[in-house]
């Protein structure tokens, strides 16, 4: 099979670890050869932002690090065994943020991808030769090598203004209530190379649960990707689960565009036009057998254990399977 993902963060980076798991990816089998099935991941990049002069791209290298095997586990994002030095250093300098912390090893990244930007590498690229390091036994690719940034438009006591989405979520922990949120600059990005050719070659999209605004959501912003994906088997895992995220604060940014939380509404939020199927756990399946024009099913969707990621991962594929007719 092959198949897409337009992934965020903890959340689809963790779910790929159990779809690759679930189609055999890395797995020895019979003859020492691996499964032929392919993953292409579209990761967000609306989270990016530019500090201390470096371009830091959080979804990225979030997906890039678990798959890859550099991931603090207890956290879901940044390296394992890192360290703070150099944070400490700018700190004592008196460099401004404060608030987002860059660890020692995240930072060689960071230079990195800095300098192949600065010599005029487009970000697709600078992806791939982050990854020849990583093997993350996928396909990562940028939305697109155009700047796109999430800014959330807040008020309080320093008037209504907007923000780098970043700074509202660590610093502020989403606590400050959103009035918008506006993706700058997706009007005029164009998807990186690559990204339409894996969709049309692609038996099915599966969307994971990641945050449905702000990470799938600004993937489906950029002109041409949610076009493409029309024409698809696309399935749907929700990130809502009994009325709350699974994880991280998506219901702040639900609130913020007017939806529900809830998997019924981000499942009507996402649209019948683009959604073929949807899993939901089982306590929301009675409430979202309302939803018209999408199949749904229910299962288990607590990402608890490598297994239960696995089973997830293997459902939502069974599904897609089952809904192109077995032309997947």
């Amino acid at each position: 099979m092959r198949i897409v993902v337009p992934a965020g963060g903890i959340g689809g980076a963790r779910f790929l670890r159990g779809l690759k798991a679930a189609l055999g990816i890395d797995a020895p089998t019979s003859g020492n050869q691996t499964t032929d099935s392919t993953i292409t991941v579209i990761g967000n990049t609306g989270d990016d932002i530019t500090l201390f002069g470096l371009r830091i791209c959080p979804d990225l290298d979030t997906v890039m690090y678990t798959l890859g095997g550099g991931i603090n586990e207890e956290q879901g994002w940044g390296r394992a065994e890192e360290s703070f030095t150099v944070k400490e250093e700018l700190a004592a300098y008196g460099m401004r943020p404060t608030w987002f912390g860059l660890g020692d090893r995240d930072t060689a990244t960071h230079i990195v991808r800095a300098q192949m930007l600065a010599a005029g590498y487009p970000l697709s690229a600078v992806t791939e030769a982050l990854c020849d390091r990583w093997k993350p036994g996928v396909r990562l690719l940028p939305m697109t090598d155009d700047q796109v940034e999430t800014h959330v438009v807040v008020e309080d006591e320093e008037g209504r203004r907007a923000i780098h989405f970043q700074e509202w979520w660590i610093r502020h922990r989403a606590a400050l209530p959103a009035e918008q949120i506006i993706s700058m600059g997706a009007e005029s990005a164009k998807p990186a190379p690559g990204v339409l050719g894996a969709i049309a070659e692609a038996d099915a999209v599966i969307l994971p649960p990641s945050n449905p605004v702000v990470s799938v959501g600004s993937v489906l912003g950029v002109p041409g990707i949610r076009e493409a994906l029309l024409d698809k088997t696309v399935v749907g895992v929700s990130p809502i689960i009994g009325g709350a995220p699974v994880r991280g604060m998506a219901d702040a940014c639900l609130a913020a565009i007017g939806v529900e939380t809830s998997a019924a509404a981000v499942a009507e939020h996402l649209g019948s036009d683009l959604l073929d199927g949807w899993l939901v756990d089982e306590a929301d399946e009675a409430a979202c057998q309302g939803v018209e024009g999408i199949e749904v099913r229910s299962r288990p969707l607590y990402m608890s254990d490598p297994a239960a990621t696995e089973a997830i991962a293997r459902a939502a594929v069974d599904l897609a399977v089952e809904l192109s007719g077995g032309r997947a």
